[in-house]
């Protein structure tokens, strides 16, 4: 399939920022299996770099531009064709043209708002992704990055007194809060 143009001519790396002091989450798969993720709290940037390689050297690689995008989305396990994105941000990464060489490309989304934790249940799944897609005639190259989200909940304080009182009718009479 390559010799006719349709084959995977590059391959795409993602690699974020901080991932040295960053924790890692654990989560299941749908086949059982655990994963390790990064873990993210709602607000926070998510930066890195898209490295682009090419799998043959001198060859080159037309497109109709490179984006990469930062997406929440909601998958119901029986319904799999429809997804309900809740989170949505996008990046030109480059404008069409050609990749002579291998590239690199800087990105990052400030303050990104995380407004649900990730979930993965028996009939739902709620993730944060990274996707590359280099636009192409035919096929378009695409590469996904999983990330794990927590939310750090602040319930309100409870300001409500509850008065109570106690006695003994004409001799003791003891109120309290």
């Amino acid at each position: 399939m390559a010799f006719f143009g349709l084959g995977q001519s590059a391959d795409i790396d993602i690699i974020l920022n901080g991932t040295e002091n960053r924790k890692m989450a654990e989560i299941k798969t749908e086949d059982g299996k655990k994963e390790k993720h990064l873990l993210y709290y709602d607000g926070e940037s998510v930066s890195g770099k898209v490295n682009i390689t090419l799998k043959k050297p001198g060859s080159k690689l037309e497109h109709q531009g490179i984006k990469i995008e930062f997406i929440g989305q909601i998958e119901l396990y029986y319904d799999r064709g429809n997804h309900h994105e809740f989170a949505s941000l996008v990046k030109e990464l480059a404008r069409p043209g050609e990749l002579v060489q291998n590239a690199s490309y800087s990105f990052e989304f400030v303050n990104v708002e995380k407004p649900y934790e990730s979930y993965t249940g028996s009939n739902v799944r709620l993730r944060y992704f990274l996707r590359v897609t280099i636009v192409r005639r035919l096929t378009d190259l695409v590469k996904e990055l999983d990330m794990v989200v927590h939310t750090l909940s602040s319930y309100p304080e409870i300001n409500s007194s509850i008065k109570m009182e106690v006695g003994i009718e004409d001799c003791l009479h003891i109120e309290f809060e």
